[in-house]
Parts: structure tokens; C-alpha cells; sequence
């Protein structure tokens, strides 16, 4: 059996850091016959979030055998690369001593970032297990809203006061305990007597110049300072407006009291582009990982409203029943009218959402925005007007049924970019999110000015 799982594992070597199938066979079969150190060899080479992506892709007992097997070489930072749901199933199988010595490892935002959503029995359990330090500084960022900086900050800072040089700053890294200092830190903020942040020098500049040099002579031009109660998506904007590296973190008296890296700001960036994806499909933060139940819960409100959207476009077919009776080219050409306004609908509305969350659409340049978008339907109209105009004309040999269908698809598609910009606008105002309900108005908006230009151009031209 040894044999054949060392083959296994040498087929993969190539394919070790990308997690192929071979790799996760070969991880499997070393949990199914018991083999330690041939399961801690094949994930030695892994990355804690290809671990983490491991323990997503089995299922839960093979994922309860492995990491009982796995044992003392869990690492904190898988945890805090799972997902929720997983997570919490990942704790309750490690025993006390191996979660105690995992979440030591981890730093204060990644401690935070992995209890804040878990039971209290559970949050107990790590926090009992970290030091008493630790522990406090949990317990007060816990303190913060949720989804803001103070969530997001880690505690651990390299400060340095004003009046130091270059050589006090280095002297002073070389003396503080590793375990005192971020595991990863870009900058070093300078602060004023009354711990207020001034500035930040980069830890290149600090390593190029000579020992002599005062700090704030090198600190950097762009300096951004986060109060600790913003929203966690306005920080992540400055991140990526600003190109910040890392940002201090101040409380309402502007004193510094963490720092937020870009490694967590991007987190959250992705975070709003998922959830943004997942809204506009109109299935909120699900995941490959929730039950079948909570995946139904998720999805059925939607569902539910697009046939409210659905029973009302039918109604407005309803009421040209007789016209539908007596030309039946109607009912098969209706849809693609319908068709056509949805999907240039669901192009501006994208647009739309993307840029209301990037804040580039703003109240100075809507108006421009929703111009653009119109006149973009028109043309777009105009063309797929032409086209089946002449395919209604080839197809039933009726000239007015072409120029129908023709106007119909103008109509819709200068409606869709209107509909497309407004609606999610309007909701952005009135402070629902535009990405979980605008899909739902431009569908039903499109779909019954569609039908109704349609149908009732039909009656008016052709009865």
C-alpha cells in the first residue's frame, strides 16, 4: 500500500502547489490507511489557502479524519482562509491543544476575522486560549461595529516618536521580541508625543539611508489617516483610490491604536465584488459549502419576486389576447422584443452597480451617465431594428409586422439603458442596495414595455 500511495504522490509532484486531483487522491488515501507522515509530507508544499481550499472540497468525514490526522501541524492560518461554514465544523473537531496553539500564531485581525462570526461557546474557546494581551486586544476590537476599520485593524504596530533616526529605529527592531512584532509590516508610523499618527516611513527608505537620518525626513507624501468606526468598504476604496500600502488606525481622540495592511483592505474589495455577483444573481452570500436548506432560504425570496415580475408581464400579454388569436407571427416574435430589452438592461445595470460601489457614479456625472446609456440603447436599437425589420419581412412576408417589431426593439432598448441606470440609482438613494434588488425592476420593466410597445404597435398597425 505504501507503494502505491508514493506513486501516487510522485505523479503529482509537478502539480503539488496547484492542488490537482492527483494530489487530493493521493491526500485521501494517506487519511484512509492512517499514514501521518505520509499525509504531513504530501501537505508540506501546500499553502494554508490551498488547505483551506482541500478541506472545501471533500466532504465532512473525510474532512473530520483529516484534520484529526493532520493534528499538530494545523496551522492558524488555514483557519482564517476557510469559509465560515466550514470553519466552524473545523474548530469543533481540533482538540483544545492544537486550536490553542493555532490561533496564538495567528495575528489580532486574523483572530478576529475568525471569531467574530462564530457561536459564544466557540469564541470562548479561542479566546481562552490566547494570552491575556492577546485576549483584551480581541475583546476591544470586538467592540467595533462590524464591517468597520476597528474590525479590520491589527493591534500590532512599529511606532517610532518624532525626534528618532534612521539607526534608533533599527536598533529598536533588532531588540523587540519577534513575537512582539507584526509578522508582516510595511511601514513605520511616527507619532507624536499624545500617540498621534504624523506620518510613515517605508521600510525601504528606512534600510537605504544612513543611521543619522531623522525619520521625518523620509516619511512619505501620502499619508492616510483611518478613524476606527468606518465603514470597512470606505477603507478599502482608499486603499485602492490612494494606492496605500498600510494605513494607521486612530480613535476618536486621534490617538493610534492599530494599522490596516493592503493584504486586508483587498480582502474586503474582493468581498464587495463577490457579494455585488452574487446579489445581482439574486442569490445573497451563498457558498459551495451552505446545506441544501439554507442555499433554498437564500434563493427563494428571489424567486418569488421574479414571478410576481413574470405574472405581470403576462398580464399585459392578457390584454391583446384577440391580437395574438388572429396573428400568431405575434407570439413568436414577442420574445425576442422581451430578450433584447432584458440583456441591455442587465448590461447597464451592471455597469451602473459596478460604478456606484467603486463610487465613480456619482450625482456630479449621472445625468452624463444615464445620456450615455440612452443613446447607447438607441443605437444599438436602431441596428437590431434594421435586422428584424427584414427578418419579419422575409420570414412572414409582412412589411408591417417588420416595421412593428422594428420600433418595438428601438422602443425597449432606449427604455432598457434608461431603466438599466436609473432604477439602481434611485435604490442607491433611498438606501437599498442596488446589486440585491435592481435585477428584479429592470427585468419587469423591460419585459413589460417591451411586450406592451410590441403588442400594442401590433394592434394599432396591423388590425
Amino acid at each position: 500500500m505504501s507503494d502505491q500511495i508514493e506513486q501516487v504522490g510522485e505523479e503529482d509532484d509537478e502539480d503539488a502547489y496547484l492542488l490537482g486531483p492527483k494530489t487530493i487522491a493521493a491526500i485521501l488515501y494517506a487519511v484512509d490507511i492512517d499514514d501521518r507522515d505520509k499525509l504531513i509530507e504530501l501537505m508540506e508544499p501546500l499553502h494554508a489557502a490551498d488547505i483551506a481550499d482541500l478541506l472545501e472540497q471533500i466532504n465532512s468525514y473525510d474532512r473530520a479524519r483529516l484534520v484529526r490526522l493532520y493534528d499538530q501541524e494545523f496551522d492558524g492560518e488555514i483557519l482564517s482562509e476557510l469559509d465560515e461554514n466550514i470553519r466552524e465544523e473545523v474548530i469543533s473537531v481540533l482538540t483544545p491543544q492544537v486550536l490553542s496553539q493555532a490561533v496564538r500564531e495567528m495575528d489580532s485581525d486574523d483572530v478576529v476575522d475568525l471569531i467574530e462570526d462564530l457561536e459564544d461557546d466557540q469564541q470562548n474557546t479561542i479566546l481562552n486560549a490566547l494570552e491575556e494581551v492577546d485576549r483584551v486586544a480581541v475583546r476591544q476590537a470586538l467592540s467595533y461595529p462590524e464591517y468597520s476599520a476597528g474590525r479590520l485593524m491589527q493591534r500590532e504596530v512599529v511606532m517610532a516618536p518624532e525626534h528618532w533616526t534612521v539607526g534608533e529605529a533599527i536598533d529598536h527592531l533588532r531588540e523587540t521580541p519577534e513575537e512582539d512584532l507584526p509578522d508582516q509590516f510595511y511601514h513605520i508610523v511616527i507619532v507624536d508625543p499624545r500617540l498621534h499618527p504624523v506620518g510613515n516611513v517605508t521600510l525601504g527608505k528606512l534600510m537605504r539611508s544612513k543611521r543619522a537620518t531623522r525619520l521625518v525626513d523620509l516619511q512619505e507624501e501620502t499619508f492616510h489617516v483611518i478613524p476606527a468606526m468606518q465603514d470597512e468598504s470606505d477603507v478599502a476604496y482608499a486603499f485602492n483610490q490612494y494606492h496605500l500600502i498600510s494605513a494607521p488606525v486612530v480613535d476618536d481622540e486621534g490617538r493610534l491604536i492599530g494599522i490596516i495592511t493592503i493584504d486586508d483592505a483587498m480582502a474586503v474589495l474582493d468581498e464587495e465584488h463577490e457579494e455585488d455577483i452574487m446579489r445581482l444573481a439574486g442569490v445573497g452570500e451563498g457558498s459551495l459549502s451552505d446545506r441544501v436548506i439554507e442555499t433554498t432560504k437564500q434563493r427563494l425570496p428571489w424567486l418569488a419576486v421574479n414571478l410576481v415580475t413574470a405574472i405581470l408581464a403576462s398580464l399585459v400579454i392578457a390584454q391583446f389576447e384577440m391580437a395574438l388569436a388572429q396573428i400568431v407571427a405575434l407570439a413568436v416574435l414577442m420574445p425576442i422584443v422581451a430578450s433584447m430589452g432584458g440583456n441591455a438592461g442587465t448590461q447597464s445595470l451592471t455597469v451602473a452597480v459596478r460604478s456606484i460601489a467603486t463610487k465613480d457614479l456619482t450625482g456630479a456625472n449621472v445625468w452624463r451617465v444615464i445620456r450615455r446609456e440612452v443613446l447607447v440603447g438607441l443605437i444599438n436599437g436602431l441596428i437590431f431594428a434594421v435586422v428584424m425589420g427584414i427578418v419579419g419581412l422575409i420570414w412572414f412576408g409582412s412589411p408591417g409586422l417588420g416595421y412593428v417589431i422594428a420600433a418595438a426593439m428601438v422602443i425597449n432598448l432606449v427604455v432598457a439603458g434608461l431603466a438599466g441606470t436609473v432604477i439602481p440609482v434611485l435604490l442607491d438613494r433611498v438606501g437599498i442596495d442596488p446589486a440585491l434588488a435592481s435585477g428584479a425592476f429592470v427585468t419587469t420593466v423591460t419585459d413589460v414595455v417591451g411586450f406592451f410597445a410590441f403588442l400594442g404597435l401590433a394592434v394599432l398597425v396591423l388590425l
